[in-house]
């Protein structure tokens, strides 16, 4: 999709309908700019746990069992500990 917009005297632009819709952003929804040259990338803002289960929920079908993310993320956060510790 491309869209062309004109921004406003404040700096502002309305993100098309298509895109807000796309991107599942709604009002009051953070959106997170990546600037890279003269190109710049929107997308929608997601809590860290947000985007760990829809990244894991990919191959739910597969998994024998629940994945305990948070158990996982303390394991690898102690051990990090415990290797700066030595």
């Amino acid at each position: 999709m491309i869209f062309r917009r004109r921004v406003g005297s404040k700096g502002q632009v309305v993100i098309p309908k298509d895109v807000r819709e796309h991107l599942g952003v709604k009002s009051d929804s953070k959106v997170v700019f990546e600037v890279s040259g003269n190109s710049v990338i929107l997308r929608a803002d997601m809590e860290p746990q947000q985007w760990v289960e829809e990244f894991v929920s990919v191959g739910k079908k597969k998994l024998k069992r629940e994945v305990d993310i948070e158990k996982i993320i303390e394991e690898e956060v102690s051990e990090e500990l415990d290797l700066h510790r030595q």
